[in-house]
This record gives C-alpha cells, sequence and structure tokens, in this order.
C-alpha cells in the first residue's frame, strides 16, 4: 500500500515522504522475537563440548569451515574484526593445533590460513553439543509445536537472508 510518512527533520521541519506503508502493526513481535533469538543463541553457546578454544576464536573456526581457506585478512573482514585482533586469533588456534597456514600461491606476501583435521573435529564436536542440546528440547514437543518452528526456521532464515 502506498501512503504518505511524516517526518521530522533535523532543523525541526516537517518533511513528507510518498511511500510503501505496511497494515502491518504488530510491533511487540519484532521485540519478542529478537528476545527470543537472543536466548536460544545464549542458550547454545553455553552447550560447548570443550571450552578450550574462546567463543572468538571459535567463530574464526566455523567462519575457516563454512568458507574454506582464507588469509587472514579476509578471515578478518568476514568476522569484522581488525587484522592484528585476527593475527593474535590464528595464532592462538595455530598454537592449539586447530589452523595452520601456508604461503599464499600467488602473493608472497600473504598466507593462507586452513583448518586441520583437529580443527574440523573440533568443530563438528561443538555442532554435535549444540545441536544434541537441542534436538533433547524439540524431542519435548508436540508433533504440531516442531511443525510450526519448522515453518518458523524457514521463515527466520528468509528474513536474516534479506
Amino acid at each position: 500500500m502506498v501512503g504518505l510518512r511524516y517526518v521530522v527533520g533535523g532543523s525541526g521541519e516537517i518533511v513528507r515522504y510518498a511511500n510503501e506503508v505496511s497494515d502491518f502493526d504488530d510491533s511487540g513481535l519484532a521485540s519478542r522475537l529478537r528476545l527470543a533469538v537472543v536466548r536460544l543463541n545464549r542458550r547454545l553457546r553455553a552447550q560447548r563440548a570443550d571450552s578450550s578454544a574462546t567463543l572468538t576464536q571459535l567463530s574464526a573456526l566455523s567462519c575457516l569451515h563454512k568458507c574454506g581457506p582464507l588469509t587472514p585478512g579476509e578471515l578478518a573482514a568476514k568476522e569484522n574484526v581488525q587484522p592484528p585482533s585476527m593475527t593474535r586469533v590464528i595464532s592462538a588456534l595455530e598454537e592449539a593445533g586447530f589452523v595452520s597456514r601456508r604461503p599464499h600461491p600467488t602473493d608472497g606476501r600473504q598466507a593462507i590460513v586452513e583448518l586441520t583435521s583437529q580443527g574440523r573435529g573440533y568443530i563438528k564436536a561443538e555442532v554435535s553439543a549444540r545441536e544434541q542440546w537441542l534436538e533433547q528440547r524439540l524431542a519435548a514437543l508436540d508433533e504440531s509445536e516442531r511443525a510450526v518452528l519448522s515453518q518458523a526456521s524457514e521463515i527466520i532464515e528468509r528474513v536474516a537472508g534479506s
């Protein structure tokens, strides 16, 4: 539906915009959904198989697992951290045996960071611990509740992909 929106500008003037206006008015839904996702994420993060890696290190490992080998700069960009911070994370992961570095094939100034078999096993154990916890919670729900959550997960994925 096309509608008008009025906004008070920075100097106090009223600015009128013609734009898409939705009939949807469930302002509490956004808040409830955000809080539910935050709480679920917090509970899932607490389900650790092995806490030898920090959550920051685990995030970097997960990124390498999802994206494959990356340069430290690429990994820093994907994780939204500064390169010097990622250098420290990579060093700790390398010391733990979770990642290795190899020379970049075309740029001698760069290195490629990749998961080791130990790093892949670590990620697999972490994912498994979280999924087992969630599967136990889902098993306590009835079939109709699980069906609703199945639909909701598809919708949330669509919203997150936007």
